[in-house]
């Protein structure tokens, strides 16, 4: 296992910020979820060319569906079966890369 999944203690010190940032944490898949809207497809595919380059980095990668400039987004680390430190480094480096 890469990264244990995050304690109540550290879940409740990161969430706050994510979920103020429009992330919410989807408990069914312990996942964090977030919507991002783009002015048209082309700024859409390009901020998912910039994440694929961050996600290889990173070795961490996004489950993600695409239509025309909305892409859904569910971060969660399939070895540790949940939400870990790797998903909130991945959601915070979305959301820079979203602007």
């Amino acid at each position: 296992m890469l990264s244990p999944r995050l304690t109540e203690v550290e879940r409740a010190e990161f969430l706050p910020a994510l979920q103020s940032a429009g992330w919410t944490l989807q408990t069914d898949r312990d996942a964090l979820a977030k919507t991002f809207e783009f002015k048209n497809f082309v700024e859409a595919f390009g901020w998912m060319s910039r994440v694929a380059i961050w996600a290889e980095k990173m070795n961490h990668h996004p489950e993600w569906f695409n239509v025309y400039r909305t892409i859904d987004v569910l971060l969660t680390s399939h070895d540790a079966d949940g939400f870990t430190m790797r998903d909130v480094k991945m959601a915070r480096k979305m959301d820079q890369l979203a602007g």
